[in-house]
């Protein structure tokens, strides 16, 4: 299968989430458990030491590596919260337009705390996202 490091493991994530040192981060790493939790009825799985991650898929490259990945997740870092949206951005302009102050990277959207997104407009991209379908999901 995969020689990622990054593997799903049997740590809690609740755990992980109430270990944050700043607070704001801490509260907001909760609202978004529980806000990721909600929207896909999933388990949060603690995916290596910092990334929380719900459902999973398998990918294959063209090459015939095969890995495992979740199919939405986030990490409370130190700079910011990252959120994981695996199918990326470009069919999400329109709501990104909407979203407030953000940053994103192929796959990541990266927030400073929550009061400055429309949490709304969030948890639109967290359904959309999740709802993709990937070549083959556990």
């Amino acid at each position: 299968m995969s020689d990622l490091k990054t593997q799903p493991n049997d740590n809690s994530a609740e755990a992980f989430v109430a270990s944050v040192e700043n607070q704001q981060k801490r509260e907001d790493a909760i609202e978004l458990l529980n806000l990721m939790s909600d929207i896909t009825q999933q388990p949060p799985v603690m995916w290596g030491d910092s990334l929380i991650g719900f459902g999973q898929y398998e990918y294959q490259y063209e090459s015939g590596r095969r890995g495992r990945w979740f199919r939405v997740g986030f990490s409370p870092r130190k700079q910011n919260l990252t959120l994981y949206i695996m199918n990326g951005f470009s069919q999400y302009q329109h709501l990104l337009a909407q979203l407030g102050k953000h940053k994103t990277g192929k796959s990541c959207l990266y927030i400073n705390k929550l009061a400055d997104v429309d949490i709304d407009i969030l948890k639109q991209m967290v359904a959309l996202s999740f709802q993709t379908r990937f070549d083959s999901e556990i």
